[in-house]
């Protein structure tokens, strides 16, 4: 339901960005005379059983794949564990680049895959691992081949890792007033347009394709956050995706508090969405290439 809700307060399309996603919607041939423009951030929710091919692209004649539909909007992966390992696993180029190559014997063609990714799972087989309502009836064996489906190559791409605890019928059933889609948006848009004003001689729009020599300029830190992100790196035993992503995010929280500069709350708060990265998950000896 909160994957769902995302779509809602997704910033407003450019005229540029709904151009690209025509087009690439016109390939696929997924055009109607309803809707020959799209002018809304696509979500795609594709089903657990769907294959590598359909997800990335390609077939005789190579059209876009579900990677390259969801091209800035979201791509839906609900009940990860569920998909089949390889499928994860293509995952890790697009993540990385922003664009996926379909090679064939008579050409190779590049399609832009600029998405992001949503993806939810249980904690364990029976879906209560960690939960303070309902015991946990799986073997730590049962947990820990369960986690390692998502390798951690895979999670080490993901941004933010958040845990949601299970709903109480009082919050279900309150009346107590909360902030709107619309308002979430509106601040969403103003951060944004922090964002596309800061870039706009570097050739980006947003937080996310900073590269590591603008990720230097634009998210430097004052010293007592440096030492706080050097002692987080060094005892969570981070990557250097890792410390650029918390870099990113934590920039991003900045602009939504509307501050120039990265400070200890935003900072401490980006490192809070990691909390999944040595937690029960994959091979601890795994090298995150």
């Amino acid at each position: 339901m909160l994957a769902n809700r995302l779509q809602t307060i997704l910033p407003n399309m450019t005229f540029e960005e709904a151009l690209e996603v025509t087009k690439i919607h016109s390939i696929a041939g997924l055009l109607s005379e309803d809707e020959p423009f799209i002018n809304q951030r696509p979500f795609r929710n594709p089903h657990h059983t769907v294959s590598v091919i359909s997800l990335v692209g390609g077939g005789r004649i190579p059209k876009p794949g579900e990677i390259s539909l969801a091209h800035f909007g979201a791509l839906f992966l609900d009940e990860l564990t569920e998909f089949n390992k390889q499928t994860i696993e293509v995952l890790r180029g697009p993540l990385e680049d922003r664009k996926i190559s379909i090679s064939r014997l008579e050409s190779s063609i590049v399609y832009p895959a600029n998405f992001i990714l949503i993806a939810s799972m249980n904690p364990c087989p029976c879906g209560y691992y960690g939960s303070k309502e309902k015991e946990c009836k799986c073997s730590p064996y049962q947990i820990k081949r369960y986690l390692q489906k998502v390798s951690g190559p895979v999670l080490d791409r993901i941004d933010m890792h958040v845990e949601v605890n299970g709903v109480s019928y009082k919050k279900l059933n309150s009346n107590q007033k909360i902030e709107t889609s619309e308002q979430i948006r509106d601040r969403v848009n103003k951060a944004r347009n922090i964002q596309i004003e800061r870039y706009k001689n570097d050739n980006i729009f947003s937080n996310s394709e900073l590269t590591p020599k603008l990720i230097k300029k634009y998210c430097s830190l004052e010293k007592a956050n440096t030492e706080l992100l050097e002692n987080t790196f060094n005892m969570l035993g981070l990557s250097a995706r890792a410390y650029a992503r918390i870099l990113k995010v934590a920039r991003t929280i900045a602009d939504l508090a509307g501050s120039k500069n990265i400070q200890t709350e935003h900072l401490a708060e980006a490192v809070q969405y990691r909390n999944l990265d040595r937690k029960c998950w994959g091979d601890s000896n795994e090298e995150n290439n």
